[in-house]
């Protein structure tokens, strides 16, 4: 019987990302670092966790995220601490801290990992990935296009716009919201025995997320509830009107979704979705809104603010349904047919991939079976290494004249054995 030990498994609700599923990974974070960089969003980098008060105060006792679903833990010094559910109680957190309202109005884009223990299911882990864009310190509704303008064109960079629409609505200002939250309260009480569990447990203390519901049981009562167009000031008519007549301006499609909401109070005027039917039931693959009231949650001062963030497993899948990220074959495949050769090999190798060009090297095994595997290999140009009269030579073995072929071409004119 044999006493070697078990390996230990992954963690429920993590994954290992390897080959297309981690191409379509990286190209995901790839477009979005160009697409962040065309819109002039400056990078950040923030902590994997923090005070759990950053997240129990920006997300609210109440919520599933705080309630169920955080990651919490006393380090050594029994201060407790949670890795982070989400990226922008960190980076507000990080604005009132580290005196960013210098650079105000800032744009900041950042991405990784995120923790939050919910059942998985497809497309949903406990360690999960987002990118996410923030603007922090700009009223104007202009910043929320910018932003929906960004986002707009990373779904179509990426390929995966087609089939995704832009899901908006506005929750109003502070007055506005106030008003629709009451008339809320009022008008499910008057049906509180009928609705679900949760809706019943949210009525007084989140009504909004009654309007959200997926339970068969709330949906008979929350299309008549009343809307927030009775409630909106002219203000929060004006910010919304500007938002939507910006967006017509920049070309992007919208859909107005009166049923969006966001529950936790800080949130105000612009919420948003974009949405697909391609991932089932989870069909949200980029969300955002207006978080005007967070930084005094925070213990700040009035700073509006403005972001969004997006799954990068989600729309990773969306990349490969889509066909986007098949590996491009190998450019150059060096083959070394006479061990005589390897150093002149390698210094060609070296050379090639310094000028950009992606390249391999076979130089183990049989030498007389070395030029066919490089041939199987299937890659653009295949260079094979002998050694002629004592000195080594490098042979491109003729094919097409291709872009491809020529760069290895200029490249070996250059390598001395």
């Amino acid at each position: 019987m044999s006493n070697a030990p078990s390996t230990p498994q992954a963690i429920r609700g993590t994954q290992d990302i390897f080959g297309a599923d981690a191409e379509a990974f990286a190209h995901v974070v790839e477009t979005f670092e160009r697409v962040r960089k065309l819109y002039r969003f400056r990078r950040v980098e923030m902590p994997v966790f923090e005070k759990t008060a950053v997240f129990s105060r920006s997300l609210g006792e109440t919520t599933d995220v705080v309630s169920k679903e955080m990651y919490s833990f006393d380090d050594r010094g029994g201060e407790s601490l949670t890795l982070r559910p989400e990226f922008t109680a960190g980076i507000a957190r990080a604005y009132l801290t580290d005196g960013w309202k210098q650079f105000a109005p800032l744009k900041v884009a950042t991405h990784g990992p995120l923790f939050r223990y919910e059942r998985p299911q497809k497309g949903r882990y406990r360690q999960f990935h987002q990118i996410d864009a923030e603007v922090i310190g700009a009223a104007e509704p202009m910043a929320d296009v910018e932003l929906l303008v960004m986002a707009d064109q990373l779904l179509k960079e990426l390929g995966i716009a087609d089939g995704v629409t832009l899901q908006l609505n506005t929750l109003g200002d502070g007055e506005s919201r106030e008003a629709w939250r009451a008339a809320l309260v009022e008008y499910f009480r008057a049906h509180k025995a009928e609705l679900s569990e949760d809706s019943q447990d949210r009525l007084e203390r989140n009504p909004l997320r009654i309007l959200d519901s997926k339970d068969p049981r709330d949906k008979p009562f929350t299309a008549d509830a009343p809307k927030i167009d009775d409630y909106l000031s002219a203000e929060a008519q004006d910010f919304f009107g500007a938002v939507t007549s910006g967006l017509d301006a920049a070309g992007v499609a919208w859909t107005r979704a009166e049923a969006l909401v966001r529950g936790l109070d800080y949130y105000r005027h612009t919420a948003f979705e974009f949405v697909t039917d391609r991932l089932g039931a989870q069909g949200t693959v980029l969300g955002g809104g207006r978080y005007d009231g967070l930084m005094v949650a925070l213990g700040g001062p009035e700073t509006p603010a403005v972001g969004w963030a997006a799954g990068i497993e989600r729309l990773a899948m969306l990349v490969a349904d889509a066909g986007q990220t098949a590996e491009a074959p190998l450019t150059a495949m060096l083959a070394v047919e006479d061990d005589a050769a390897l150093g002149f090999a390698l210094k060609t190798l070296t050379a090639l991939r310094h000028q950009g060009i992606d390249a391999e090297i076979i130089a183990t095994g049989s030498p007389r079976k070395r030029f066919d595997k490089a041939v199987k290999s299937g890659a653009k140009a295949i260079v094979s290494f002998v050694v002629k009269d004592g000195v080594p030579v490098a042979n491109l073995r003729a094919g097409e004249t291709t872009p491809a072929r020529l760069a290895v071409e200029q490249v070996l004119v250059t390598v001395q054995p």
